[in-house]
């Protein structure tokens, strides 16, 4: 019986991590190829994406798209960590209101320059900052390097109850919500920090789909955990499309390029494009190829099929 392989979209519980959650995941099923695509703090719940067998190799596709959180931010107390987890370093009143929020949001939309927390995963010649915090490092010029700009596509207020507030927030890749809460307090002058984090959406993969970690053990003492996963190629969806015929796919899967007007070429491969995951007979999917515009070629990048196949 081949090996199950393909996307795990699990909800993780609040107070793991998401290494914690990879070895959930290798504990309940047995296999050892696994991986996660976008790290979530023990403080945060939501969409966490578990790649099993071979979809380890389209991790960093799933790690690239856009997010969606529900944040819930303290105004008035500012921590070391940004978050609830961290030690108070500073209190104010909360003498704004709802309307005054809002317009500090607007500066936050669009594309920003964010300093990502002292406290992060975020590595330093292969030492995460946190660590390097905790051991008592002066990480402040470090941080201050590895500034970067992120874009919030929408950032709203849905809930105002001072001095708290729930705010939505659609942002790419790479974007750090406990500094948006951190940097908001500090726009507002009386400091916040998040006190709770649900990750509502992973490019495509939505909470409303995510599967809890009990759930999983249940399917998996019923044998039928596999029928949870997504496919491969559910990572590479933001991709457009190729099908090919079978000597094109027998091509392809041995790691020969295929011309672009090749007639093996059925449907997609418009010049525009720079990659595309390739669909064979049977709509089975093949590889992700890349566009040699220069040979006027589809080459190989990741290929998830074998060549005899298709003879």
């Amino acid at each position: 019986m081949a090996t199950p392989e393909g996307i795990l979209n699990l909800d993780k519980p609040r107070g793991l991590t998401s290494h914690d959650v990879v070895s959930r995941v290798r504990a309940l099923t047995g296999l050892r190829r696994v991986g996660h695509a976008g790290t979530l703090d023990p403080l945060a719940t939501g969409v966490l994406l578990v790649c099993v067998g071979r979809a380890t190799r389209v991790a960093e596709y799933l790690m690239g798209r856009p997010k969606v959180y529900r944040a819930h931010v303290r105004l008035g107390v500012t921590t070391d960590t940004y978050d609830s987890a961290g030690q108070i370093v500073a209190q104010a009143p909360v003498e704004v209101g709802r309307e005054q929020v809002e317009v500090a949001l607007a500066q936050f939309r669009g594309w920003i320059t964010q300093t990502p927390p002292i406290y992060s995963a975020l590595k330093h010649q292969g030492v995460s900052l946190h660590r390097l915090a905790r051991r008592g490092d002066d990480v402040e010029e470090i941080v201050q390097r590895k500034a970067r700009q992120v874009e919030i596509s929408r950032l709203e207020l849905t809930a105002w109850e001072p001095p708290h507030g729930v705010l939505e927030v659609a942002c790419s890749s790479g974007t750090y919500v406990r500094a948006l809460a951190h940097d908001l307090g500090q726009a507002l002058g009386c400091g916040a920090h998040l006190t709770g984090l649900t990750r509502l959406a992973s490019g495509s993969f939505l909470l409303t789909d995510a599967v809890p970690l009990e759930r999983l053990a249940q399917a998996v003492d019923e044998a039928r955990w596999p029928d949870l996963l997504h496919p491969i190629d559910a990572a590479l969806s933001h991709f457009p499309a190729l099908h090919v015929d079978a000597e094109a796919a027998r091509q392809l899967c041995s790691g020969q390029a295929v011309a672009a007007s090749s007639p093996g070429i059925l449907s997609g491969g418009e010049r525009g494009e720079e990659m595309a995951r390739v669909y064979g007979p049977g709509a089975l999917f093949l590889a992700l190829v890349v566009r040699d515009l220069s040979a006027d070629v589809w080459r190989p990048h990741k290929v998830f099929c074998q060549p005899e196949r298709f003879g």
